[in-house]
């Protein structure tokens, strides 16, 4: 069960409905993470963690701004000279979309990570 494809997955089905805010659930901290970078990137709104005494639910804010996302399963190892070959394979164009990766230092944008000249996993595609 990957909950950072579940989430991304609910996200574009509701942006395809033209819906204002959508419920994902269950929630993790990693996805929590992944969201925070797209949040960062202006591409959706306001999130927040809903406790539901069970594993949790976010509440995330639409702004109509997602085109596709996705989570890149296996999640590659890269390196920081090896970040352009994966936007290459994973973006449309240049300076559209971000990668999101984990690090070392904590999930963060493709771009963030080139200038922080750090390597890490690839999470989740959005553009």
């Amino acid at each position: 069960m990957d909950t950072i494809a579940n989430g991304l997955i609910t996200i574009m089905n509701n942006e395809i409905r033209r819906k204002k805010e959508c419920i994902i659930t269950p929630a993790s901290k990693l996805l929590g993470n992944v969201l925070r970078v797209i949040q960062m990137n202006g591409y959706i709104g306001e999130f927040e963690f809903i406790d539901d005494g069970r594993s949790g639910k976010f509440r995330v804010q639409l702004l109509g701004r997602i085109n596709k996302c996705g989570a890149i399963r296996p999640r590659y190892a890269i390196k920081t000279r090896e970040i352009e070959k994966w936007e290459k394979v994973f973006l449309p164009s240049r300076d559209i979309g971000i990668l999101a990766i984990s690090t070392h230092r904590g999930v963060m944008s493709h771009k963030e990570a080139s200038q922080k000249n750090l390597g890490g996993l690839l999470l989740a595609y959005v553009y």
